[in-house]
């Protein structure tokens, strides 16, 4: 498939999906007229890149992790170095401590809101302006 369709398929930009190229996390074979073309395996990758940059991976980190996840297509992974697992762990932990932070401020939130709701319940119209 062209890049167009690529984008349309994914939900992603041409322009981002050049620039995962550039990067390294996106590979494309050319046409004699030097079209870039994908094989369907590409719409999984891609998906999966956005899903770790939403989590926050920077394209560096991408990188170094693509090789290790089976893509669709079913090519072989490599084996994760003790280093990559490492850095991967602390990125997981990472994000779980973002999580909690995030529990705990929609917790605040709510209690604000609930308290915030009773005031103007309870509050007659008069005083309430």
């Amino acid at each position: 498939m062209r890049i167009g369709e690529l984008a349309r398929r994914s939900g992603v930009s041409e322009r981002s999906l050049r620039y995962y190229e550039a990067q390294g996390l996106l590979r494309a074979e050319r046409t004699p007229g030097g079209h870039r073309e994908y094989g369907e395996w590409a719409v999984d990758r891609v998906v999966r890149i956005q899903v770790l940059y939403a989590a926050g991976l920077n394209s560096k980190k991408i990188a170094q992790l693509l090789p290790c996840v089976r893509d669709a297509d079913g090519r072989p992974n490599e084996i994760a170095t003790p280093a990559l697992v490492e850095t991967l762990t602390a990125e997981r932990d990472r994000i779980n401590r973002m999580i909690t932070d995030l529990l705990r401020s929609r917790d605040v939130l709510d209690e604000v809101i609930d308290t915030a709701s009773e005031n103007t319940i309870t509050r007659p119209a008069s005083l309430a302006s």
